[in-house]
């Protein structure tokens, strides 16, 4: 998979978590995550945000 489109979805700073497990894989694809109209906040920005930090992270758009 390529893009996940998930706004208005419900996301919350806990669905974060498995997030960024699945951004950090080394299996995963994902290089475009919608989350926009969510309600994420500090904690879930932070989680996401060392995802990306990963080496195996490929996202290259997060919405």
């Amino acid at each position: 998979m390529c893009f996940c489109r998930l706004p208005r979805c419900g996301v919350t700073d806990g669905c974060c978590e498995d997030l960024a497990s699945v951004l950090q894989s080394q299996h995963s694809s994902l290089e475009e995550l919608d989350l926009s109209f969510n309600d994420v906040g500090d904690s879930g920005v932070k989680l996401l945000s060392a995802a990306l930090r990963d080496p195996n992270c490929k996202l290259k758009t997060l919405w």
